[in-house]
């Protein structure tokens, strides 16, 4: 991650990939979890396509939905690592209107998208939240 203005308009607010690195503009950036869960989308995508996202070189549809579903279930388990409450990270104007019941399912237990962080090799079912690592 690196911190620099952005002087135009973004994904998200504040926020910008370029070349698999996340920039962000704290002036303009609305929602600080929305870092991390940029942050899973990295993670979760296989290592020669990291180095494309944000440029014209990405040729596939990125990020998958597989992918997207990883990217969430990622930011779980790196807000339970870092302690952070899980509002900020799931916010009400993210996540088509879905984080409530995100928050729900993960406070339960209920972990949509284990299989796709097992198969990447990221974590085991029995120890989840706890990663074996992050990137993929």
């Amino acid at each position: 991650m690196e911190e620099q203005p952005l002087s135009y308009d973004t994904f998200l607010p504040g926020l910008e990939i370029k070349e698999g690195k996340i920039y962000f503009d704290r002036k303009k950036l609305k929602y600080p979890g929305d870092m991390l869960h940029e942050a899973g989308h990295i993670a979760v995508t296989e290592e020669a396509i990291r180095p494309l996202i944000g440029t014209k070189e990405l040729t596939t549809t990125w990020p998958t939905d597989g992918e997207e579903i990883a990217a969430i279930l990622w930011s779980f388990a790196a807000s339970h690592h870092l302690k952070l409450d899980l509002k900020t990270v799931f916010h009400p104007d993210g996540y088509k209107n879905q984080s409530e019941w995100l928050i729900e399912q993960f406070t339960n237990k209920t972990y949509v998208g284990l299989p796709l962080l097992e198969w990447m090799s990221l974590c085991t079912k029995e120890d989840f939240p706890k990663m074996i690592k992050w990137l993929r």
